[in-house]
């Protein structure tokens, strides 16, 4: 019927084709074309088969975020283990130390015991003469005083000997006077 319509009252001219032309290229891109091209800006909205490395280098970084969160982890296992380590080296040293206060306290209050190692008799302020010294040679100890007695700083030391650098310190603060 609407055939009949149109042909009775307008003929079709070239504008009218025209206008019906770009009529329908509008609908179809505000229909079709504008929606994709709003996906397309969203890269969440994407499907994995679209992105084109966009998703590989996301994940690529995700994969080193992780990598370096586990390597993190495993250093402050290491720290913790060290930091333990010391704690205990340091108690042991305390108690060493405890036990000497204890013993020269005793030498102080008796003053009879205390003589020196040709068996004279001391004075109440005398140290004791030991035989052995404070603390065993080690032979780790060794190497860190043959280097610092080169002029090595204790972190050239601890580098050179692939040990902690709190430790090389700690032996060295530690070590007997001559």
């Amino acid at each position: 019927m609407s055939s009949v319509i149109l042909s009775d009252t307008t003929p079709i001219t070239p504008q009218m084709w025209a206008f019906y032309a770009v009529a329908a290229t509008t609908l179809i891109y505000m229909v079709f074309v504008r929606p994709m091209q709003r996906q397309k800006k969203d890269p969440l909205n994407r499907m994995p088969g679209e992105s084109r490395g966009g998703l590989a280098k996301q994940r690529a970084v995700e994969r080193q975020m992780e990598t370096l969160l586990v390597e993190l982890s495993d250093m402050a296992r290491q720290i913790t283990g060290q930091l333990d380590t010391r704690a205990a080296k340091l108690e042991a040293l305390m108690k060493e130390a405890d036990q000497k206060i204890a013993t020269l306290g005793a030498m102080v209050s008796n003053p009879a015991k205390s003589t020196d190692s040709a068996g004279n008799g001391g004075s109440v302020g005398a140290w004791p003469v030991e035989t052995e010294p404070p603390m065993q040679d080690d032979p780790r100890h060794r190497e860190v005083y043959a280097l610092a007695d080169a002029g090595q700083s204790a972190s050239a030391i601890a580098q050179r000997l692939g040990r902690p650098g709190g430790e090389v310190e700690l032996i060295l603060a530690l070590r007997p006077r001559k």
